[in-house]
């Protein structure tokens, strides 16, 4: 055989193989058609986005936009739960379908995973109890002030930029584990965002918000790379939503109110 029949048929043979595995290769939303099930990774741990409510129910803001998706596709809806920094290993390594969570698509987390466009923006406030004597969030920059946050959360990197002479405690679990630790004595203050806080502090009066916003950030969900498809799909949904007003309609139940808490807690 001479050597450039060899390589055209050698090369062929290469490409064919290419080919049939990329047509094998079963898409996330052909996945999601077949077994008419959707898994989202969530952390259910602290109200309003997503938390377990009075009657034993997953619910929160980012629970029920998964739920009207799922509803809207026909088909099910499955909710596992992490903690926050095991969200976006849940979603690389295929044990869920896209993340339903208020996370900030900072250009670090872009790196592993892709998010849809912003459902919604967040603020980012400190927090401290009563008789403190702290008023605004400036007043925590200092070295014998302990400001707590979430760990590998977004508010954990605001405190690193804007309040970099504070000592910041890392706390797994989300803002639940925060309060409690700045009630307990633990941290002197902590951070969250403003909707998540305004639900802990109608329940727990020691704690007071201080004054100003420390940052902004937009929040969306997250798929993988190569989840193209379901991430059309999610950012179509939310336009969707958006124009029918079914979006702002949730955004003032959970995030804009406290009106949730006579329902679920």
């Amino acid at each position: 055989m001479k050597l450039t029949t060899l390589i055209t048929t050698t090369l062929s043979a290469a490409l064919l193989a290419l080919s049939g595995t990329a047509s094998w290769a079963e898409s996330t939303m052909e996945k999601i058609v077949r077994t008419g099930e959707i898994t989202i990774a969530v952390q259910t741990q602290g109200p309003p986005v997503s938390f377990v409510d009075k009657n034993g129910e997953r619910t929160g803001f980012a629970i029920e936009i998964a739920q009207m998706f799922a509803d809207d596709m026909e088909v099910k809806l499955i909710i596992q739960d992490y903690d926050w920094k095991g969200l976006i290993p849940a979603l690389s390594s295929g044990k869920a379908d896209f993340i339903a969570a208020d996370m900030t698509p900072t250009a670090k987390r872009h790196m592993q995973i892709v998010f849809t466009e912003p459902v919604f923006f967040s603020e980012t406030i400190a927090f401290a109890l009563q008789g403190s004597g702290y008023n605004t969030w400036q007043e925590l920059n200092s070295a014998d002030v302990s400001v707590g946050a979430t760990q590998a959360s977004s508010w954990a990197e605001t405190a690193r930029k804007v309040l970099p002479k504070a000592e910041l405690k890392e706390f797994a679990g989300g803002t639940a584990q925060v309060v409690q630790a700045v009630v307990s004595g633990r941290a002197k203050a902590g951070l969250s965002d403003k909707g998540t806080i305004a639900g802990f502090k109608s329940s727990i009066d020691e704690i007071k918000v201080l004054d100003g916003v420390l940052a902004q950030e937009p929040l969306g969900f997250a798929t993988r790379p190569d989840s193209m498809h379901l991430l059309l799909a999610l950012n179509n949904y939310m336009r969707l939503i958006r124009a029918d007003g079914r979006l702002d309609e949730k955004l003032e139940y959970w995030w804009n109110s406290t009106a949730w808490e006579a329902d679920h807690k």
